[in-house]
């Protein structure tokens, strides 16, 4: 089992963080959702306000590139063994911060991973 916090979760079952939430859940993972608004995903509490967040092995990113900025402090204080960038999320100034701070940047997607899984 893999502690993964979702940044950027959403209510809005269209989105693909509410699908990766969804789906890490079914593969018997332990899920924090973070996003801008409480909410909740299949009984799951959607956090807000950057919370603490103990033993975190994998950070799931679906914040583009030009909001992740605001969230680099927050993410590296989670201290994950590796960030996954989503298509679309992958950001090459942000994947050098957490190679220096000895985090694993993998550009790849949530779902596809657990599908084959490779996660």
């Amino acid at each position: 089992m893999k502690k993964t916090v979702v940044i950027g979760a959403s209510e809005n079952p269209e989105r693909y963080a509410y699908k990766a939430t969804i789906a890490l859940q079914n593969h018997r993972h332990q899920v924090v959702p973070v996003g801008l608004k409480e909410g909740e995903i299949n009984g799951i509490k959607i956090l807000k306000d950057k919370p603490v967040v103990e033993n975190v092995d994998t950070v799931t990113l679906y914040v583009g590139p030009q909001n992740q900025p605001a969230w680099y402090d927050y993410i590296l204080s989670l201290k994950p063994k590796r960030v996954i960038f989503n298509p679309g999320t992958e950001n090459e100034e942000f994947e050098k911060k957490l190679k220096e701070n000895k985090i694993e940047p993998v550009e790849a997607c949530t779902l596809v991973m657990l599908s084959v899984g490779n996660y």
